[in-house]
């Protein structure tokens, strides 16, 4: 009993790696743009990941573009779908997730060239699969065939902008409750200096303590370190980060091919 037990147990744990495997691994910190296959310069995903954040931002839906050197032997739709589930793209709330995957093998490998663009249980009205083959085959399959991989990309996304437009607004507060925002995470370090604060007079001890600009003084120990000078965004570029993905689940519809 005890070995299939063990035989049953390690199935399961390859058969989680192996899942795991199929598909790209949800980025970290999370973007909106992820460039495996090498097809965008650093300007152009700045470009795209900055105009994807601001569309999150103000209606929540989230369109994540991924592009990738293999399908690692998945169809387009299954490779798709399986990575929007497996990121959550998309809000739990509505599942307005889309995800646009451009697979292009190196030179020489047998494996085609591959494009797909799925669509949220929430975009599916707005985004039907016939939208969608429509900008598959206007925006992406010309601009890729010619090597316009940016302009594909700029113009398959405005496409979907359009076509959603309307379809929901981010409600209140939405960026700052999203997973990764530097927000909760500040406010958390503020209480837990207060309480700090109140123990250690609570506590008598000698002399209080001193409130800096590095931290909290007091208890004859160092100071407690505010991260990043807690207040006012991440380091490293200048604000308005994607703040994570949603949770948002997907049907398996949409539409692509080769190009």
């Amino acid at each position: 009993m005890k070995r299939l037990s063990l035989f049953l147990f390690c199935c399961l744990l390859v058969a989680g790696v192996s899942g795991q495997q199929r598909v790209l691994p949800k980025p970290n910190p999370p973007r909106l743009v992820n460039d495996a296959a090498g097809m965008l310069t650093a300007d152009q995903v700045a470009a795209l990941e900055q105009k994807l954040v601001a569309y999150d931002d103000t209606t929540s839906n989230q369109i994540v573009i991924v592009l990738v050197p293999t399908l690692n032997g998945l169809e387009p739709n299954d490779y798709a779908t399986e990575l929007g589930r497996a990121w959550g793209v998309g809000g739990s709330e509505f599942n307005n997730g889309v995800v646009i995957l451009i697979s292009n093998p190196p030179q020489g490998s047998e494996e085609s060239r591959k494009a797909y663009i799925t669509a949220g249980y929430g975009l599916e009205g707005a985004l039907p699969d016939i939208t969608l083959r429509q900008i598959y085959e206007s925006d992406l399959v010309p601009n890729l065939r010619a090597g316009n991989y940016y302009r594909a990309l700029d113009e398959a996304t405005t496409s979907i902008i359009k076509a959603a437009a309307g379809e929901y607004k981010a409600p209140a507060g939405y960026r700052d409750r999203k997973t990764g925002s530097g927000i909760p995470f500040g406010l958390l370090i503020f209480i837990i200096v207060i309480i700090i604060v109140i123990a250690s007079r609570r506590g008598g001890g000698g002399g209080g303590g001193m409130m800096s600009r590095r931290g909290y003084r007091g208890f004859g120990g160092p100071p407690v370190i505010f991260p990043g000078g807690w207040g006012g965004g991440g380091g490293g570029g200048g604000g308005g980060g994607f703040g994570g993905f949603g949770g948002g689940s997907f049907g398996g519809g949409g539409a692509g091919g080769g190009w």
